[in-house]
């Protein structure tokens, strides 16, 4: 064992195969693509970048929760002093976070960087962009006088396909089928943002929307807003809930989260 990890012995002579070897005994560190696509968006910049991979590698290969300064600066190309100020601005700009962490083997609390932060602000980032694209279909099918109806399932496929990350199934297309026979399309494709903004990447979520506008007959977008709003108004005229009942949500919570 060397500095924790497992050292091989190798055969002399073929240093390809010897590289090869230590390559996969020293393992790899998953670094999402969603995050290397759009951390500009989340006003990261490529020095903060590297520090975000650095510290996810040592939390997986080494189990550094927190390592320090002087650590981060001997696995880049940046000095102590412009790690700590890189640290500090991935902190202000609430990417990153300082939590506490259980150790288990040790039975003790330790500091650490939290990643938490950083894929909540990503999780946003990509539901907006993908609200965005739902929202171009949508207007390409409200100017669709010339499209046919072909052409109109077809954008709406494309744009299932395209929130899913995968092909539809069969089974999957003729769902959307029903749903655009008896609504128009542009619903079908409401149905969709709001399960996306909600998290919900499923076809029952889908189809509990729809279900909920056909009970009610709204066929439009505006007949919609104007449900919800009406929906919010009521709930808002209700009684306040009491103390107890907000002592108990607390404490639900508090387990959920525990």
């Amino acid at each position: 064992m060397m500095n924790g990890r497992t050292v091989k012995r190798y055969r002399e002579g073929n240093i390809t195969a010897a590289f090869g070897a230590d390559l996969l005994l020293q393992g790899t560190t998953a670094i999402p693509n969603l995050l290397l696509r759009l951390y500009r968006h989340l006003d990261i910049n490529d020095e903060e970048m590297i520090l975000l991979i650095q510290l996810l590698r040592l939390q997986v290969e080494e189990k550094n929760l927190f390592p320090s300064a002087s650590t981060l600066a001997a696995c880049t190309a940046q000095d102590v002093t412009r790690v700590q100020q890189n640290l500090n601005r991935l902190i202000e700009k609430e990417v990153l976070a300082v939590t506490q962490y259980y150790d288990e083997s040790k039975d003790q609390i330790l500091s650490g960087y939290d990643f938490e932060p950083l894929l909540e602000k990503l999780s946003e980032i990509w539901a907006s962009i993908r609200v965005k694209e739902i929202e171009r279909t949508r207007s390409l099918l409200e100017k669709r006088p010339l499209e046919t109806k072909a052409q109109e399932f077809a954008l709406l496929i494309r744009a299932f396909e395209q929130e899913f990350g995968r092909p539809v199934s069969p089974m999957e297309v003729e769902q959307i089928r029903q749903w655009t026979e008896e609504l128009d399309p542009t619903l079908v494709l409401e149905a969709l943002r709001r399960a996306v903004l909600m998290g919900k990447h499923n076809f029952k979520y889908i189809d509990s929307i729809i279900l909920e506008w056909k009970k009610n007959n709204l066929r439009t977008v505006e007949e919609i807003n104007a449900y919800d709003a009406q929906f919010k108004k009521r709930r808002s005229g209700k009684q306040p809930p009491s103390k107890v009942d907000e002592r108990k949500k607390a404490l639900l919570k508090t387990l959920y989260l525990s």
